[in-house]
């Protein structure tokens, strides 16, 4: 017959055999629970992703089909109401009212006056490209923007402190526009001639680059650089606009070969501006990324450094 001692130890087996058997029944629970719970998440972020992938596409096709119809309005009414009201009746009034070499020291004063005034020296240069080429254009363009570029930077310098408090309230802009300053004079000549590709508004640009370390030099010969590009851009834009409303009003009629001629550089044109802005775009955020991530790699060589020493201080005041 059984014994109470051997009774009591079947009880104590049985009871603890219940009691794992129970924890393990509510660890199977609890996982199971868990798995359920982060596969129905899951399902969930899939489901959000694709309805904000199907309203971004929606979107996307709408912003298109506007930007079709605002297309399809300008050149239908907009480019011949500027030919006739805007763009012929300057020509027509620069053509009589100056002669060349006076009209040449008009664009450049203008190129040179309108970036101190924050004001747009596109249509100067348009001008410049309409009227007297690729060659003499070009030249006036370079020594109007030049001039354009060092006025502010000279002015800058006396507000420098007000320019600088000015720029704490773009704080991103102006991590971006420290990169000009930052390194040697390669470095800096890089980064001024990406800015001046790049669609950051270099008119902001002349002003701001005066609360960092930039010499005059590399923001001299970045800024030529960086323009240059620009420039044969503007020039080719104006030469297109002159033809069009030449043919547009009878005094000058295209012929096949010119057309493609001009459809094809036209595409050219637009492809290189936008492979020049991206290209800039690009590798300005690159330099801001390695930037951050120099200045990581510092604090957390410096945050390593002090259990290091803080140990040593702490043995030191001990014996002391």
């Amino acid at each position: 017959m059984m014994t109470q001692e051997s009774s009591e130890v079947l009880g104590k087996h049985a009871s603890s055999g219940s009691h794992v058997r129970g924890s393990s029944e509510y660890i199977r629970l609890v996982i199971s629970d868990e798995q359920r719970v982060v596969e129905a998440e899951t399902l969930l972020t899939r489901a959000e992703s694709r309805i904000k992938s199907f309203w971004w596409w929606m979107k996307s096709f709408l912003w298109c089909v506007v930007f079709v119809i605002l297309v399809f309005i300008l050149v239908k009414w907009g480019v011949p109401l500027f030919f006739v009201k805007v763009l012929y009746p300057i020509m027509e009034w620069e053509a009589t009212a100056f002669g060349r070499p006076v009209l040449a020291l008009v664009l450049v004063a203008s190129l040179a006056l309108f970036p101190v005034f924050l004001i747009p020296s596109g249509p100067s240069m348009w001008l410049a490209g309409m009227i007297f080429g690729y060659g003499l254009g070009f030249f006036i363009i370079m020594v109007g923007t030049t001039i354009g570029m060092v006025l502010p930077y000279l002015i800058g310098l006396l507000f420098r402190d007000r320019i600088h408090q000015w720029l704490k309230r773009w704080p991103q802009n102006a991590a971006m526009i420290r990169l000009a300053g930052e390194g040697n004079w390669s470095r800096q000549f890089q980064v001024v001639a990406l800015f001046r590709v790049s669609p950051f508004p270099y008119t902001i640009f002349n002003y701001a680059v005066v609360v960092t370390n930039m010499r005059f030099w590399p923001y001299l010969c970045g800024s030529v650089a960086g323009m240059v590009p620009e420039a044969f851009i503007y020039i080719y834009s104006g030469r297109l606009i002159k033809t069009l409303a030449d043919a547009q009003y009878g005094k000058h009629h295209l012929t096949t070969v010119e057309i493609v001629y001009n459809i094809i550089s036209f595409i050219i044109a637009i492809v290189t501006t936008i492979a020049f802005t991206v290209y800039a775009k690009r590798t300005l955020n690159q330099l801001k990324m390695a930037e951050l991530n120099d200045e990581v790699t510092f604090v957390s060589v410096e945050m390593e450094k002090l259990p290091l020493e803080r140990p040593k201080q702490l043995s030191l005041s001990k014996f002391s």
